[in-house]
Order: structure tokens, then C-alpha cells, then sequence
């Protein structure tokens, strides 16, 4: 094993019974997998177009090709590897649960949290195991102190579960919340801070932003807006949602003090598993949704006390990271973008297309949303699933309509391509 390589390393991921037998027996062949896979690395954007790499990875999952999932922005599949690891701590949490999933297997959430942080370059103290981006989200949104006429700013396109979170406290506290628009699609960094601080009262007391929006993809320039917002003493909540494991960055370069996502999105960590990074010196006036054991505690551990959870599916993130890891971050990006482009740049020649996300650099990434003009978008992404079994969903705002596309690493560049015929098809003969 001393000299496994990249295509050694994805031929083992795609075989459960080697993962149950090599990878127990031997803890460091991922640790030596990746080595392998960083000594051959190239550029990002070479990478992206060789398909040998990409299909060693379609071959790690378990994905349905009876169908074309392009609905990967709600939820991703997980690898198999990390589909065996869950299953393996499952049954192991069932031998005694009070005591092989308690005594166990709970201690070992800890280097999961220190890879975590690892990753994100920040303190493991900073970041706490959640389900999803919405929890931790909440847990910003209810945690911090707002009186009755405080304000709360965010924009029209911010998910919904988070906008109700705000109306809920409307009614409970008595706040008000703003929405101001932004373009569709938005490319200019210095618009979008200046529309956030046109919006900026004296009664303003926190602001929410999505990192990257998850109607169109589109990608918002959170360090900005928090430098912006910090002169005038108000917390920005990062939603991270769809930005995490998507495309490269750091979490300490956005200088923000709260961020949480979800890692069942583009990490494809198992199901019901997100993180939430909280400023150390901002964790003691956070209040948790479930009450810790004192008030005002300084323990990042404070917010992920919601009784008894199961640790299957936080320590299986463990092998999400090590299989993103052996993918890399840029060489991931790259491909998404790849993926994207092939087919926008393709409709985008035909008259009756819209498209409602910049493909400009670092404005967007796999997420892109596409109108055909004059044909119902429901009707649209129904068609493609009824004749053709895409799925991908519909967008219906009031500032703008389209289907929503999202292809993730297991796409094949075939299914890019029959979803292009589809749409043409559409263009050309209507629903």
C-alpha cells in the first residue's frame, strides 16, 4: 500500500467489502491515498477535462443512471464509502447504544470537529456538529438578543425557512424585518455592499446574507459586506448553505463571525448533517436553541445539545472530507464549473433562453438557473421529467422564473449532453 496511487485510491472507494476490510485494517490508506492523488496533481482546469479522473469518482457512487439527478443543490448522495462507514457505526451503536454509541463512539465527534476546522482554518472551539444549515442558521437568527423595532436586514432572495425564522421573531418580539432587492444576476461586488448599506437604519441590528444564493447560484461578496457592515457595529450571519465543499475558499479569508451549512449538500456527508462556525469571543452572548447546562457558557459544544442524536452519521463525515480531500477543492470547482458551462454556453446561442446566473469567475459555480422564454417553468421541468426522467426544480420567484440545475461530481458529461437535447427539444417542439 506504500505506493497506492490516485486510480488505485478511487478503485478502492468504489468497493464496499475493500473499504470494510482494507481501510479498518490499514487507518492510514486514505492519509496515503491522497498523498498519491496530490503528487499528480495539475491544473485545475486540465483536470476538469479529463474524464479517466471523473469517471473513477462517478464510480464511487451509488447514483440511479436510470435517471439524471440535476437536483444535487437539496440534497446530495453520499459516496459509497461514506454510506459503509454510517452503516458500520450504525451497527456498531446497536450492539449497546448506551454504551458503544455513548462511550464510544460519541468521543470520536472530536477529531471529526478538529478536521472540520482543519479544513475551514479556524479553531476546532469554533466549530459545532449541527443537522443542517437551516439549525444552525436558526440558532443564530434566535440566539442573539434583539428588543421590540429592532431591525433585521436581508434581501429578497434569502431562503425561506430563514425569512420565516425573521417573521416568527416579528411576531414574538416584536422586530421588523427588511428585504431590499439585488440584480439578477448580480457581478458587481460594490453594488451589492452598497445596496446593503443604502438599507442600513440607526435601528439595524443584524444582517443575514447567503454566500451563494440558492435560487440562482449566485455567489455574493460576504468579506465586503462584513468589513462594510462592521464599522457600523451590526453581526452578519452568513448562509452557507450551498457555498461549503462547492467551490474553494477559506472560511477565515470571509472574516465573518458567524457561518453555518450544510454538509449533505456538495461535502455529500450523510444525510441530516451540517456545521456551524461561531467566533470564539462571539460564543458566550450566543444563546443555543436548546438550553445548555449554565447560561452564557463559552463552549462551542453548547449548541449542539438537542438530546439524544445518532453518531453514525456525524462521524461518517470524517470519510466525506477525506473523499472530497482526494478530489481537491480547486480540481472540484473546476469540474462543477466545467459541467455548468457545457450546457449554458450551449443554450445561450438559441434565442428564448435566460439565464439568471452569472458565468463570470467566482460569480457562480454548479448552481444555475435557465428560463425558457414563453413556456411555463413548471410546465418545463415537468416535461423533462416525465418524458425524459431529469429532475431538476422549479424556480418561482416574483423577480424571476427558471428551472434550477445543478449537476454535481457523478454527473457524466453524457447526461450534461442529453439534458442540452432535452432543452432544444423544448425550444424547438414545446411541452
Amino acid at each position: 500500500m506504500q505506493n497506492i496511487d490516485r486510480r488505485q485510491f478511487f478503485n478502492t472507494i468504489a468497493k464496499p467489502a475493500a473499504v470494510a476490510s482494507v481501510v479498518m485494517a490499514n487507518p492510514t490508506l486514505m492519509a496515503k491515498a491522497l498523498s498519491g492523488i496530490r503528487s499528480t496533481a495539475g491544473n485545475p482546469k486540465d483536470i476538469a477535462r479529463d474524464e479517466s479522473f471523473w469517471r473513477e469518482i462517478q464510480q464511487g457512487y451509488t447514483a440511479d443512471r436510470s435517471m439524471i439527478n440535476l437536483n444535487n443543490g437539496g440534497v446530495s448522495p453520499a459516496p459509497r464509502v461514506v454510506q459503509e462507514a454510517m452503516k458500520r457505526h450504525l451497527d456498531f451503536s446497536n450492539t449497546s447504544p448506551a454504551y458503544s454509541m455513548w462511550q464510544i463512539l460519541e468521543p470520536q465527534r472530536e477529531p471529526v470537529r478538529r478536521r472540520l476546522a482543519r479544513f475551514s482554518k479556524c479553531s476546532p472551539e469554533e466549530i459545532a456538529l449541527t443537522r443542517n444549515a437551516s439549525e444552525g442558521l436558526q440558532i443564530l437568527q434566535n440566539g442573539l438578543d434583539l428588543s421590540s423595532g429592532d431591525e433585521v436586514l436581508t434581501t429578497t432572495q434569502d431562503y425561506g425557512r430563514m425569512i420565516n425564522t425573521f417573521k416568527q421573531r416579528e411576531c414574538r418580539d416584536g422586530i421588523v424585518m427588511k428585504q431590499f432587492k439585488i440584480p439578477v444576476p448580480a457581478e458587481n461586488d460594490n453594488e451589492i455592499v452598497h445596496l446593503f448599506e443604502k438599507n442600513i437604519t440607526p435601528k439595524t441590528k443584524m444582517i443575514l446574507m447567503c454566500h451563494m444564493i440558492n435560487l440562482t447560484g449566485q455567489i455574493l461578496p460576504v468579506k465586503k459586506v462584513v468589513r462594510m457592515a462592521r464599522k457600523y457595529d451590526i453581526p452578519v450571519i452568513v448562509d452557507g448553505a450551498h457555498a461549503f465543499a462547492h467551490f474553494d475558499f477559506d472560511m477565515t479569508d470571509l472574516e465573518c463571525d458567524y457561518y453555518a451549512t450544510s454538509l449533505h449538500k456538495w461535502l455529500c456527508a450523510p444525510h441530516g448533517t451540517g456545521m456551524l462556525y461561531v467566533r470564539k469571543n462571539k460564543i458566550p452572548g450566543l444563546w443555543p436553541l436548546q438550553a445548555s447546562n449554565e447560561c452564557g457558557k463559552d463552549d462551542i459544544r453548547k449548541f449542539e445539545e438537542i438530546g439524544t442524536h445518532p453518531a453514525a452519521n456525524y462521524l461518517a463525515i470524517g470519510d466525506a472530507l477525506t473523499f472530497h480531500q482526494g478530489i481537491g477543492s480547486k480540481n472540484k470547482e473546476a469540474r462543477l464549473t466545467y459541467l455548468r458551462d457545457r450546457w449554458a454556453k450551449r443554450l445561450l446561442k438559441h434565442d428564448g433562453i435566460t439565464l439568471h446566473t452569472s458565468l463570470k469567475p467566482k460569480k457562480g459555480c454548479a448552481i444555475a438557473t435557465v428560463q425558457v422564454e414563453g413556456i411555463e417553468t413548471s410546465d418545463v421541468a415537468k416535461h423533462l421529467w416525465s418524458k425524459y426522467r431529469i429532475f431538476v426544480v422549479a424556480i418561482n420567484h416574483k423577480e424571476f422564473t427558471g428551472c434550477r440545475v445543478t449537476p454535481h461530481v457523478y454527473t457524466t458529461i453524457e447526461e450534461i449532453d442529453r439534458f442540452s437535447d432535452a432543452m432544444e427539444n423544448i425550444l424547438k417542439n414545446g411541452v
